[in-house]
C-alpha cells in the first residue's frame, strides 16, 4: 500500500497561527477589494486585473515574495504560505497573474540554479514590478501532458546561436498571461535536446495574440517568436526536470486555488438555501437539498486534506511530489466542479443568470479542470508512479 513519505511531518498539514492571521488579512482585503463587481470591472481593463491592487498586495502584505529566498528580495517562507494565500485568492476568484508569476515562473527560476538569472528577476517578482509566465510547459496544449509530466517530448520553440546570443524561433499556445507578461521563460529545443531561456518579448520579434478562452479571469495567449533574443537560463541537461518540478508545483498551487473557490461556493449555497423558503419553510431544511450539500462538504474537506500533502511536499521538497500533485489534481478540480455545478443548481433560475456570479465560478472549475492534465490523464500518471497498470488504476 502507498503510504505518505516520512519526510512529511505531520504538524506542517495543520494551519499555523501565522498562517491562520495571513489567512484573516486576506481575506477582509478580499472582501474589500476584490470581490464579484470588482472581478468584472477588472476584466475589462487592458491587462485584465488591477494592477493598483497588484501593487498593493506586493507592497503592503508581500504575497508575491513569501515563497522567494530572503537573498532574492522574499521574505523566506515556504510555499505553505503561499498556498494560504492561494487558496483566499481563489475563494475571491482574484484574476491577476499569480499563478503564472509568483508560481509557475518564479519557481522555474528557482528550480534553475541559476544565480545570475534568479538574481536578475526574482527580486522584480517579489515586489511586484514584474509579471512573468512559461512557455513551451505544456501547461496549455493537453497533448503536451504526457510529456511535461515525464520531462520528454519536443517544444514547439527552436533557440538558435546567431553569434554570442541566442534567438527564439516557434510558437506556444495558450500561454498564462502570454499577451502582457514582461518576462517569458520558454522551454525551447537546442541542438541535442532543450534548454530554458528568458525572454523580454518586444512586439518586433515577438507576435502575441490573445484567446478566447472559457474563464476570462485566467487570460491565455498564442506567442509566436520571430528571432526573439533569449538568455539561456540553468543547465541544458536539468531542463525538462526543471519543467516536470514546476509543473507539479503549479499543480500544487492550483488544487489551493480549486479548495478555496470549493469552500467559498459551498458558504454562498448554504447562506441562500438558509434564506431562501418554500411551502412555509428554509429549502435547506429539505432533505434532498442537505444531502446534496453534505455530498459537498464531505468532498470539499478530501480535497483540502489532499492539497495540503501537495503543499507540504513542494515546502519540503519531497520526492513525492509527483504523487501528491496529481492526487490533488484529481481530487481537488473534482470537487471544485462538484461545488460550482451545485451553487448554480440550488440557487434556482437566479444562478443561471449572467447577472449572478456562479457562472464566473463554474467557467474557473471548467478551465482549471484541464489546465494541467485532465483527471484521467492523471489518474494513468498516478498509476505509473505507485507502480500500478493503468488499466488496474481505472
Amino acid at each position: 500500500m502507498h503510504r505518505p513519505h516520512p519526510d512529511i511531518d505531520p504538524q506542517l498539514l495543520s494551519e499555523t497561527d501565522e498562517q491562520g492571521q495571513l489567512r484573516a488579512v486576506l481575506r477582509d482585503f478580499c472582501a474589500e477589494a476584490s470581490g464579484p463587481d470588482d472581478v468584472r470591472q477588472h476584466l475589462a481593463t487592458p491587462r485584465g486585473h488591477d494592477e493598483v491592487l497588484w501593487a498593493r498586495l506586493a507592497g503592503e502584505i508581500g504575497v508575491h515574495g513569501l515563497a522567494v529566498p530572503e537573498e532574492y528580495g522574499g521574505s523566506g517562507f515556504t510555499f505553505l504560505e503561499l498556498a494560504v494565500a492561494l487558496e483566499e485568492f481563489g475563494r475571491a476568484l482574484y484574476c491577476a497573474p499569480l499563478l503564472p508569476t509568483v508560481v509557475l515562473a518564479a519557481h522555474a527560476l528557482l528550480y534553475g540554479e541559476d544565480r545570475e538569472a534568479a538574481e536578475r528577476y526574482l527580486p522584480r517578482i517579489a515586489d511586484g514590478t514584474l509579471t512573468a509566465t512559461v512557455a513551451g510547459f505544456g501547461t496549455g496544449d493537453l497533448d503536451a501532458f504526457d510529456a511535461s509530466a515525464s520531462g520528454s517530448g519536443e517544444s514547439g520553440v527552436v533557440a538558435e546561436q546567431v553569434g554570442a546570443r541566442w534567438v527564439l524561433r516557434g510558437r506556444a499556445d495558450f500561454v498564462l498571461d502570454g499577451a502582457g507578461a514582461e518576462l517569458i521563460l520558454v522551454r525551447a529545443q537546442v541542438p541535442g535536446g532543450t534548454g530554458l531561456f528568458a525572454c523580454e518579448p518586444t512586439p518586433d520579434t515577438c507576435r502575441r495574440t490573445p484567446r478566447r478562452v472559457l474563464d476570462e479571469t485566467r487570460r491565455q495567449a498564442l506567442v509566436e517568436f520571430h528571432g526573439a533574443t533569449a538568455t539561456a537560463v540553468g543547465v541544458p541537461e536539468r531542463t525538462d526536470a526543471v519543467v516536470a518540478a514546476t509543473l507539479d508545483v503549479g499543480r500544487a498551487a492550483l488544487a489551493a486555488e480549486q479548495v478555496g473557490g470549493s469552500g467559498r461556493v459551498l458558504d454562498d449555497t448554504v447562506a441562500f438555501v438558509s434564506q431562501r423558503h418554500q411551502f412555509g419553510r428554509p429549502i435547506g431544511s429539505f432533505q434532498a437539498v442537505k444531502h446534496r450539500l453534505a455530498d459537498v462538504l464531505v468532498a470539499r474537506e478530501a480535497a483540502r486534506s489532499a492539497s495540503a500533502y501537495a503543499s507540504a511536499c513542494v515546502a519540503v521538497a519531497s520526492p513525492e511530489l509527483p504523487v501528491a500533485a496529481s492526487a490533488a489534481a484529481v481530487v481537488c478540480s473534482e470537487t471544485f466542479l462538484l461545488a460550482a455545478a451545485e451553487h448554480v443548481q440550488l440557487h434556482g433560475g437566479i444562478g443561471f443568470t449572467w447577472e449572478h456570479p456562479a457562472h464566473l465560478y463554474l467557467r474557473r472549475a471548467r478551465s482549471s479542470e484541464v489546465l494541467f492534465g485532465t483527471a484521467d490523464r492523471h489518474r494513468d500518471r498516478l498509476a505509473a508512479l505507485i507502480g500500478l497498470t493503468p488499466h488496474a488504476a481505472a
